[in-house]
């Protein structure tokens, strides 16, 4: 009951600040929005791509491994350093080192697959989205 913030009541008269009413409750979060989608959808493309890259580019017995361990490192990466509820808590910068690792990871398995054109698009929609949500994050 200690760590409870002390409250007096307001009497009805008094208008709420604007900040207040625009703060979320007590145990919620903000709404998510498009940047937040669009981050996750990017994330997502960055495992498929490394999936589909470790399945296709090299041989039988290796791209089992590549295929299955190259999508399985870049989510625990991310899910140690990057993730709403990371394992480890990292300083920001750090954080968004080891985003922009998986994003380029991404970007040069397109373009060892030979599509130099969907790794450049990729990189420019994934670092723009990531500067901008990180952005957000630290204000």
């Amino acid at each position: 009951m200690s760590d409870l913030p002390a409250v007096r009541p307001t009497p009805p008269e008094a208008p709420q600040p604007a900040a207040a009413s625009a703060a979320p409750a007590a145990g919620t979060r903000p709404a998510l929005s498009a940047l937040d989608v669009v981050a996750v959808l990017c994330q997502l493309f960055a495992f498929a791509t490394l999936a589909i890259w470790g399945f296709a580019a090299w041989d039988f017995p290796g791209n089992l491994v590549a295929g299955i361990g190259a999508p399985v490192g870049a989510i625990l990466l991310w899910a140690l350093f990057v993730s709403p509820r990371a394992v480890l808590a990292v300083h920001p910068f750090v954080r968004a080192l080891v985003e922009l690792l998986v994003y380029a990871a991404a970007t040069i398995a397109w373009w060892s697959m030979g599509q130099a054109w969907i790794g450049l698009g990729y990189a420019v929609v994934a670092v723009t989205i990531g500067l901008v949500s990180g952005r957000r994050r630290l204000a």
